[in-house]
């Protein structure tokens, strides 16, 4: 739905279309709705760095990480770009709130566009927590092999070590 005139694939009046980029940012496929998300876990108040790196990865395949990082600015009401972009800034925070628990989604719900969102989020789960690195760090302690195969036991240690070191 975008192309370099700020997303219309509209006739122009002497008779030609414009052409879609696919590469835009601004591009948004006829599968790009909400049933299709393909990030496995709701945002709750304990796996924010796993839900960030899932929906980071699904941001990318769609093109759409400028929006939550601030590259891509919202651009000035009377710029052919500014309808697009509410467009896809609208589409982005639709696929951030569903894939976040009800507590959550209410807190934000009010917040303007998706880098405002992904900021905010940042800033209340992304910092290091002393309860959670604790938390880790026993998780750690304790695991054991109980009987599972080596690759089992190594794969459960390495995601705890993955954790702490994110």
């Amino acid at each position: 739905m975008a192309g370099d005139d700020g997303g219309s694939n509209a006739l122009k009046t002497d008779g030609t279309t414009n052409t879609i980029d696919t590469n835009s940012p601004y591009y948004i496929h006829i599968s790009d709705y909400l049933r299709q998300m393909h990030v496995n876990d709701v945002l709750t108040d304990n796996n924010y760095n796993d839900w960030s790196q899932e929906m980071l990865n699904f941001l990318f395949a769609k093109n759409k990480v400028g929006f939550i990082n601030g590259t891509i600015k919202k651009p000035e009401e009377t710029s052919p770009n500014y309808m697009t972009w509410m467009r896809c800034d609208a589409m982005l925070k639709n696929w951030l709130t569903t894939t976040m628990e009800k507590g959550i989604r209410s807190n934000i719900k009010y917040i303007n566009t998706g880098f405002e969102i992904g900021s905010d989020l940042q800033e209340r789960f992304g910092k290091e927590s002393a309860p959670r690195s604790y938390e880790l760090k026993q998780s750690l302690t304790i695991t054991n092999q109980k009987g599972t195969s080596i690759s089992t036991y190594y794969t459960k240690l390495r995601s705890i070590w993955d954790e702490i070191l994110s």
